[in-house]
């Protein structure tokens, strides 16, 4: 039985260890934090959304990039920091926001997704996890013609990739989701997507948490790795409180991944973007949110669990920081009553992430240069979405098989 340690029990790390544990692998996992999903997996957009996965670098923002970086309420805010990972991140995205490289990320994510979604709701079927699972599909809205005009040539690339959506007018978007009507006037149309899916991430890193545990695995919380030691046959671990040994480990440390990377000698270009979720009961709103909504406008998202709704958004390329600025907050709570019409009185408790991404939007997926060492990190905003198909690409590299899909933009150093 070969012992694998994966390092991060968030939703890449747990999905990864659990395909591990199903190929008859003896699996440690280990996490700095105490508990499952405590980091960018706990309170995320809680979109699955498959057909969404065009980079960040786009040369639709590079136009737009410096009115969304300096004007105060921008939902992009970069805040300059001594930091040499910072501004070589800002860089190779600025450099990644060309037209052809934006399509053959998106060619290549989609690719994942689709595999993803395979095995994810794979997962939730088998196990039967209780994570507010639906499938109502997702409305994107856009602000004016121009964008619009934009998010139909999007629409007609991917439809050759295999994309089932449709082009909507305002009044077709309020028809399809009437939590809409009084935001109506600010639309000028949407894209429909109706194989999207909506979920509770951290609700079903804890369960999968404990389905691993009671099946044998060992979790180890509130212990950080701090070095990797990565051999030829073996790997050793140092954490705060020890060290493991074992025949491989698995990198998936989300935002902290470049750090402890660098201290195996690997270059990963990964960088946390913060952001911000509230989570919201659907009392008093004219009609009940049905399906997920991205706000393009705000760059906010709405997804559905049950009475509830996530509102999540914002990206902030801003270090670790951890302070919790309440005027992120209002802004979120201010989407969601002029957006959905929502009662944003009571206790609201806020929250904030930090996504690992990389400046591309590919997440590093595979064999590294270490023998021993394997990497499922980079994710960025699409964790929830990607985790499921790059555990399985991870893991098939680990065995030395075939990957199902063509794999070769997530390998270490295409980024």
């Amino acid at each position: 039985m070969m012992r694998v340690l994966v390092v991060g029990a968030g939703v890449v790390g747990l999905t990864a260890a659990y395909l591990l544990q199903r190929e008859g692998a003896d699996v440690v996992i280990v996490e700095r934090e105490p508990g499952p999903a405590a980091g960018a997996s706990a309170v995320n957009g809680a979109q699955l959304s498959y057909s969404y996965v065009a980079p960040l670098a786009d040369p639709a923002v590079l136009k737009k990039l410096g009115a969304l970086l300096f004007d105060s309420e921008s939902p992009l805010k970069f805040r300059p920091r001594f930091e040499l990972a910072q501004w070589s991140w800002a860089l190779g995205f600025v450099g990644a926001c060309d037209r052809d490289r934006s399509r053959a990320t998106t060619r290549a994510l989609l690719g994942l997704s689709f595999l993803s979604r395979e095995v994810t709701e794979g997962i939730l079927r088998d196990e039967r996890i209780d994570c507010r699972f639906t499938r109502p599909g997702k409305l994107v809205v856009y602000p004016d013609d121009a964008a619009l005009h934009h998010a139909a040539e999007q629409l007609e690339f991917q439809r050759g990739l295999g994309c089932v959506q449709e082009l909507l007018s305002r009044e077709q978007c309020v028809a399809k989701e009437p939590a809409l009507a009084e935001y109506a006037p600010r639309i000028a149309g949407g894209v429909w997507t109706p194989g999207e899916a909506a979920a509770d991430c951290g609700a079903f890193c804890r369960a999968l948490a404990a389905k691993l545990v009671e099946r044998g695995a060992r979790l180890v919380l509130g212990d950080e790795a701090l070095e990797i030691h990565a051999g030829d046959e073996l790997a050793r671990v140092r954490t705060q409180n020890g060290a493991f040994e074992a025949e491989r480990v698995v990198l998936a440390n989300g935002s902290r991944a470049a750090e402890l990377g660098r201290r195996v000698g690997l270059r990963l270009p990964v960088y946390p973007l913060k952001g911000y979720a509230v989570t919201l009961k659907q009392r008093a709103a004219p009609f009940a949110l049905r399906g997920s909504v991205t706000d393009v406008r705000r760059r906010v998202v709405f997804a559905p669990l049950g009475d509830e709704v996530r509102v999540a958004g914002f990206v902030e390329l801003a270090g670790h920081d951890e302070t919790l600025p309440r005027e992120r907050i209002d802004a979120l709570l201010g989407a969601a009553r002029d957006v959905l019409g929502l009662d944003t009185r009571g206790d609201v408790q806020p929250w904030f992430g930090f996504r690992p991404s990389t400046p591309t939007s590919l997440p590093i997926l595979g064999a590294s240069p270490k023998r021993t060492l394997f990497l499922d990190v980079g994710h960025g905003m699409l964790g929830w979405t990607l985790a499921g198909g790059s555990a399985r690409l991870v893991v098939d590299a680990l065995f030395g098989r075939r990957p199902p899909i063509d794999a070769s933009a997530f390998a270490y150093g295409a980024q």
